[in-house]
């Protein structure tokens, strides 16, 4: 059965503004909450598929890949849409059932589980080479991972945790009242759903332990500013033996000093003289390699351009390469000798080009009046 549009899903416009994603959402939750329809599998499956639409269209990244290419666009960006159960729903979401709805999971949601850690961000630098013809870079990353001295449990060697005996593990109080659960973070282990008795001294009972990690990451050739990558399980650690967050790259592109970059095509401006535009000539340029000779034809105005096919900057996606594309600067001398200038008042005359006040017309009527 094929996905409905996520638009549809929530009943809004594909214009809706962030605030208006989040109130749409907020009403489908509400009219599907397991809670408000205990057993109804029908429920449970709009419930999913609000939180799956609303995933993607309120991450801008996920919401521009879908605009453009639909579900299939978001299939492999990031996580991915698609939730399999109800608490991955809740995990994703708990900030907005807890905080904005008043209500949190049904019961027996526990949270004292494994937690994946959370992602990372890196800001990377390129020269415009670097990003032209790829390349490789160590990074060094500051990161959280579990506490060496208690496996990150947070207790004294030779302890464990307990189960917090105020919320029974789950994290969160709950008061019903009427459809509705109302939910807070408990207050005794803050939402751990953990009691630690006697804390580990090396990390003060949270778990983990600061560390610098170093880690390569290639760059594909063909890169641009505003490409990111994504580094598998580098990020933060896990708590509770989840697994490690993601790490992020954002790559930065600075400008070349020669060519003006558009996607994957370059363009550089090559001068010429007037002499050489006029008769032509055979002219170096500069590409990602060595410099190439081009031939100018006779007659070339300022402007025109040849095109250097497959010579430009490797297609991060698919195959081949772009094109370089010579635009072609005519100068004009602003200052001529006296043996230059006569040359060319010789040429003027000779095509009959008028350059002297009243010179053109007199030789006209010299030529009507013989």
């Amino acid at each position: 059965m094929s996905k409905r549009d996520y638009y549809e899903v929530l009943g809004v416009g594909r214009d809706a503004t962030d605030k208006e994603l989040k109130k749409a959402y907020r009403k489908k939750a509400m009219d599907f909450h397991p809670d408000r329809n205990p057993g109804d599998a029908e429920a449970e499956a709009k419930f999913k598929e609000a939180a799956e639409a609303y995933e993607v269209l309120s991450n801008p990244e996920k919401r521009s890949l879908y605009d453009r290419f639909g579900h299939e666009g978001v299939r492999g960006a990031g996580r991915g849409p698609g939730f399999g159960s109800m608490d991955d729903v809740f995990s994703q979401f708990g900030d907005i059932f807890g905080d904005v709805f008043g209500f949190g999971g049904g019961g027996g949601r526990r949270r004292g589980g494994p937690q994946r850690g959370p992602d990372l961000r890196y800001d990377l630098e390129l020269t415009f080479e670097e990003a032209a013809f790829g390349t490789a870079k160590n990074l060094t990353i500051p990161r959280h991972i579990p506490c060496s001295t208690c496996e990150g449990s947070g207790a004294k060697a030779g302890t464990s945790p307990t189960t917090c005996p105020t919320c029974q593990g789950r994290g969160q109080v709950h008061h019903r009242q009427g459809f509705f659960t109302l939910s807070s973070t408990c207050p005794q282990c803050r939402g751990s759903g953990q009691h630690i008795a006697d804390p580990c001294a090396d990390c003060d009972g949270s778990g983990q332990e600061r560390v610098e990690r170093e880690v390569e990451v290639k760059i594909p050739a063909g890169v641009d500013t505003g490409t990111r990558l994504r580094l598998r399980e580098e990020g933060e650690g896990g708590s509770r033996g989840g697994p490690p967050g993601d790490l992020y790259v954002f790559l930065h592109v600075a400008e070349s000093e020669v060519f003006e970059r558009d996607g994957e095509d370059l363009h550089v401006r090559q001068e010429i003289s007037f002499v050489q535009a006029a008769l032509g000539c055979e002219v170096e340029v500069p590409t990602l390699g060595e410099p190439t000779v081009v031939t100018v034809k006779p007659g070339t105005q300022y402007g025109d351009k040849k095109v250097l096919k497959n010579e430009g900057i490797a297609r991060v996606r698919g195959s081949g390469r772009g094109d370089i594309v010579v635009h072609f600067d005519v100068k004009i001398p602003t200052a001529l000798s006296k043996k230059e200038r006569e040359i060319l008042e010789a040429y003027a005359e000779e095509a009959e080009i008028p350059v002297k006040s009243g010179g053109f017309f007199k030789k006209m009527k010299e030529k009507l009046s013989s």
